[in-house]
């Protein structure tokens, strides 16, 4: 089992469409923890912490534009430390 931890930088129409909530659950059921917070630009960063085979799934997810409601136009990722302390996904 390896774990990892990406951020990934989510642009688009994905402020005000419900995108943290779907990113939250989505990262739930693959069992990540993490976080969604809006940023001041209009995008969504993203910080995915679990097993390798989940944060992929995750990332695929966002690229192929999440939520019905949103419209995203990309998505930046980098691998990333210091996420192992966390111990759920919140939204910001």
């Amino acid at each position: 089992m390896s774990t990892v931890a990406k951020k990934a930088w989510v642009y688009g129409q994905v402020q005000g469409v419900g995108f943290r909530y779907h990113t939250q659950q989505q990262a739930k059921r693959l069992g990540l923890t993490g976080h969604a917070w809006n940023l001041d630009d209009g995008s969504v960063e993203v910080l995915m912490v679990g097993e390798a085979a989940a944060v992929a799934a995750l990332i695929c997810w966002l690229e192929a534009g999440g939520p019905r409601s949103a419209r995203v136009d990309s998505v930046r990722v980098e691998p990333c430390g210091g996420g192992e302390l966390l111990d759920r996904f919140s939204t910001g």
